[in-house]
């Protein structure tokens, strides 16, 4: 019974082994070149028609056609934002314990901003008569502690990607659009960079979005808003949703209305009416930081600006919203009485010409100082963050060194423009105005702006001086030129245009990149995304090409002018002007016909 039992189970271990190695033979594939597969291969996620955008440590999924809108040349704001928050998480989270870690960084004292410890901070810091280590927070990992932020029109999602894999101590990320491809699309980038545990996709209304998140237990501690042109019908929600302290960043680009082009424009979206100045970019700045000011102040909010720059064709801005009372109170800056008549008389005592009237603007400092300089040692300590470091640390830089106090600025071409005299250099227009006494600065909005306490009066002094050593030929003036008013009155003061050593800033004499050139043809605002894709068309890249530099190469040749009928004169046939003859001899034979009866 054993032997048979024995020769029982070898017969069925064959036959197995035979059954096994003819399905083997079935699965197993024929062999093939592994090579050529894996070229063939898309890789994953990627669908037909989609390509990979890489931006920081982000790789996005983009579709060719124009359905989502992303602009590259934005990259700077990006990158700014991204320090930014960094910045601001490593502060506020310095008081909850937190402590942020920042690959590349080297070691940071983390110091907690609050000046009272309450009985919580207390207990995480000492425990059992030792101090117990702060909490760590990586990028990439979700921190209970952490921020929460939104994107409330977040496209194809890069910024929001580039928050979850950049920005340490963040607790979710909200991306959101209103339309539903961006915000599928917007998920399958989450998936794709791994950040599905932080970055949640949403296919709302902003507002509407906002609106829901007003309680305090709800609110986002940073939310970020870039939308396609003018942020206005935003505003009023953003102020609301924000949490106490918490950080507002703001893009606008709708720069022809906030530089002052259409004025009445600018009043019914920003409320204050713009001025068409050279001053016109920091002027928009402090439009856009009055609104948020006046929004915030119906609900008894106020803010507090961190960072507010103007870059290429947009302006963007940094700040921190807070709730008191009284501090709104004391926001209006003015005192309500008897009128005693105008500051000003209706003419300017220097040129003669009528004032122009703008506004209301913000007055008080557009940056906090203190912060930037944190924000640039941490750029400038980490230059391989960031692929526009460099521009960043110009930039900021250039910040850092302008007069707080001071708002807009003047150009040195303008002012010799109006008494149509040579330019004077940078250096010695601004050592004049510091042999004089004065305090001069330039600004990141200008490469020609001058920022100084000095009245009008003494700078139209050095002009006049600058004039005698650059005489203009007088008999060619008009009388009621701003030049010959400005001219005909003695200097009173004897301007020295010897070049000091602190006229030349920091950021002039490192040579850094302040104000760099064209990244790249056409890179100013893109075209807007259509709903129903598809590319630009060649029609309007043909135009575009035709109109650049349209005012300095003038077209001579009459063959390339535009060809329009004539309204007044209409163009007719041959036919019709034989006809119209006949029509016009039988009438007049008619006439003279009826004149002998």
């Amino acid at each position: 019974n054993v032997l048979l039992l024995l020769l029982l189970w070898i017969s069925l271990g064959s036959m197995t082994l035979c059954c096994c190695d003819q399905l083997a033979d079935v699965v197993s594939p024929a062999p093939t070149d592994t090579r050529r597969d894996k070229e063939a291969t898309p890789p994953v996620g990627l669908l037909p028609g989609e390509t990979v955008v890489k931006e920081g440590r982000a790789s996005i999924l983009f579709p060719n056609a124009n359905e989502v809108f992303y602009n590259p040349v934005q990259e700077f704001n990006r990158d700014l934002t991204c320090a930014v928050i960094t910045e601001f998480a490593r502060d506020l989270l310095a008081q909850r314990g937190v402590k942020v870690v920042v690959p590349g960084e080297k070691e940071r004292v983390v110091v907690s901003l609050a000046e009272e410890m309450n009985d919580a901070d207390v207990q995480m810091e000492e425990k059992n008569g030792a101090a117990v280590p702060a909490v760590t927070a990586a990028v990439g990992e979700k921190c209970e502690l952490g921020l929460r932020v939104l994107e409330g029109l977040a496209a194809s999602g890069l910024r929001s990607v580039r928050f979850a894999l950049e920005v340490p101590g963040l607790q979710s990320v909200t991306a959101n659009d209103f339309s539903a491809k961006a915000a599928a699309l917007i998920a399958r980038n989450a998936q794709y960079n791994g950040v599905e545990h932080l970055l949640q996709a949403s296919c709302r209304d902003a507002s509407m979005l906002m609106y829901e998140k007003r309680g305090k237990k709800e609110r986002y501690d940073v939310i970020d808003l870039d939308p396609y042109g003018s942020p206005s019908s935003f505003l009023d929600a953003a102020v609301q949703a924000v949490s106490e302290g918490g950080l507002l960043c703001v893009t606008c680009t709708d720069m022809a209305v906030m530089a002052g082009n259409s004025g009445e424009t600018c009043y019914s979206k920003y409320g204050s009416v713009s001025i068409k100045a050279k001053y016109c970019h920091e002027m928009a700045l402090r439009i856009i930081l009055h609104s948020l000011d006046q929004r915030a102040a119906v609900y008894q909010r106020y803010i507090q600006p961190l960072l507010s720059v103007s870059v290429d064709f947009y302006i963007r801005v940094f700040v921190r919203v807070f709730t008191g009372q009284a501090t709104v109170k004391n926001s209006a800056s003015m005192k309500y009485s008897a009128a005693t008549g105008p500051p000003v008389g209706p003419e300017c005592d220097q040129c003669g010409q009528r004032h122009q009237l703008g506004g209301p603007i913000w007055a008080e400092p557009i940056h906090n100082l203190a912060f930037v300089q944190r924000v640039l040692s941490a750029v400038s300590g980490n230059p391989s963050r960031f692929g526009t470091s460099k521009r960043i640390e110009g930039m900021l830089s250039m910040v850092t060194e302008e007069l707080e106090d001071v708002p807009l600025y003047y150009t040195v071409d303008s002012l010799s423009s109006t008494i149509h005299c040579n330019t004077p250099p940078l250096l010695q227009f601004r050592s004049a105005l510091l042999h004089a006494g004065h305090r001069v600065s330039l600004s990141h909005a200008c490469k020609n702006a001058i920022k100084t306490d000095a009245s009008p009066s003494v700078l139209w002094d050095i002009m006049r001086c600058w004039e005698k050593t650059n005489p203009v030929k007088r008999e060619k003036l008009s009388q009621t030129s701003p030049a010959f008013k400005i001219l005909s009155t003695e200097p009173g003061l004897e301007a020295c245009f010897t070049v000091r050593e602190d006229a030349n800033p920091q950021s002039r004499k490192r040579h850094l990149t302040r104000f760099q050139e064209n990244p790249q043809a056409f890179w100013g605002p893109k075209a807007r995304a259509k709903s129903s894709g598809g590319s630009i068309s060649m029609d309007l890249q043909d135009k575009r090409k035709k109109c650049q530099n349209k005012r300095k190469n003038q077209i001579t040749d009459s063959s390339q002018l535009k060809n329009f009928p004539c309204k007044r004169f209409k163009q007719v046939s041959s036919a019709a002007i034989k006809k119209k003859k006949k029509k016009s001899f039988i009438q007049s034979n008619y006439e003279v016909e009826s004149t002998k009866l």
